[in-house]
């Protein structure tokens, strides 16, 4: 097996799991029963068009550990990211006999995994479950390092609980059935990436834009696995992000913002993109960034698939949304920059004018005036 393991031993937040890269989904049975995991009953959660794709197969792949396996299906999208949701899943939890012992498997995208991470935190004060992410995204980010979380109205991932999966199962053939808006998606975290702590990566990925919107698998198995290597290593330091893992939010305040305020309209990644480009304008305009390297990071968005701009909202409309973010400490907004590409560094020093600046920047009803 191709795996990696992200590990951190000796205090209260210990914890020690495979990433596992494969084919198909017939090897996690084995990976399952290797680390003792098959000791209950098994629930599938997933939504309803990863469902319709894969869950069949998986129930057939998961056949060998002779254990009872349920399934719980919600709509698929944002929308069902809430609270509601999670109680449903605990109804079929509790009627089902599910018990500490069992195990929950999260199928399918961010939205399944920080939905079934929260579900296994809390029913019964901690339940273990594992990842097997679906959408390039998940894969590069959100299936690896224990956040977990739903949405509270309109207000973004504002109830969660920390807690490392068990397991990162990923089927690197589920990316050739991704819609090529999901995929663009995912390439905004995998921008992101690079930027915040790999400039050799970043170029890396521009240098093999073709292979990568081609899905050559080869090199998606490699991108993919320096992003988990790359985030593996910065939640080992910081799992509950009190330093380093901050600055995993590259792009995500002003996302954030723009996501919200565009009723998920748009895709997480591309509001990452978008909001990277914010902070790579603001970076710029304080001279930490060239020209050069701000309108390659731009223009890079482009090429992968992604906005560059964001049309009908009012730019103080975003600054006044990114003031609900969850960053915010102590009325002032923990928002990351770039230092040159490759080094992100927090600040808690930027000004509403300057924010205001980089989302005029992705302003697309402001853009011929920029």
């Amino acid at each position: 097996m191709n795996k990696l393991e992200v590990k951190r031993a000796g205090n209260a937040a210990e914890f020690s799991y495979d990433i596992i890269w494969e084919e198909g989904f017939e090897k996690l049975t084995e990976a399952i029963r290797s680390r003792k995991l098959a000791k209950g009953k098994i629930c599938i959660i997933s939504d309803s068009t990863v469902a319709e794709l894969y869950l069949e197969n998986l129930k057939e792949a998961l056949q060998g550990l002779d254990t009872t396996i349920t399934s719980f299906v919600f709509p698929a999208g944002e929308a069902s990211k809430n609270l509601d949701t999670v109680k449903a899943a605990y109804s079929h939890l509790i009627e089902a006999h599910f018990e500490r012992k069992d195990l929950l498997i999260a199928l399918g995208g961010g939205v399944v995994g920080d939905l079934t991470g929260f579900t296994a935190a809390t029913y019964l004060r901690g339940i273990d479950f594992i990842q097997v992410p679906t959408t390039l995204l998940a894969q590069v980010d959100s299936s690896v390092g224990g956040k977990t979380g739903v949405d509270f109205d309109s207000y973004k991932n504002m109830v969660g609980a920390f807690l490392q999966p068990r397991l990162v199962y990923m089927n690197m053939q589920t990316l050739h059935t991704l819609p090529d808006s999901q995929f663009a998606s995912g390439m905004g975290e995998v921008l992101k990436t690079g930027l915040l702590q790999d400039a050799k990566f970043y170029g890396w990925t521009i240098n093999h834009m073709d292979a990568i919107e081609e899905r050559i698998s080869p090199v998606l198995v490699k991108m993919v696995q320096k992003c988990c290597s790359i985030k593996a290593a910065i939640v080992e330091e910081d799992p509950k992000e009190h330093g380093v893992r901050a600055l995993l939010n590259l792009g995500h305040t002003v996302g954030h913002a723009v996501e919200k305020l565009k009723n998920f309209e748009l895709l997480h990644g591309q509001c990452v993109a978008l909001g990277t480009i914010a902070a790579a304008y603001i970076s710029f305009r304080r001279g930490m960034l060239t020209d050069e390297e701000f309108y390659e990071i731009r223009d890079m968005n482009v090429g992968f698939g992604l906005p560059i701009t964001v049309d009908g909202l009012k730019s103080e409309d975003i600054l006044q949304a990114t003031k609900s973010d969850k960053k915010m400490e102590q009325g002032s907004i923990r928002f990351v920059l770039l230092d040159g590409i490759g080094h992100a560094v927090v600040s808690h020093e930027v000004t509403d004018a300057e924010l205001l600046d980089g989302i005029n920047c992705i302003n697309g009803d402001l853009y011929d005036e920029n």
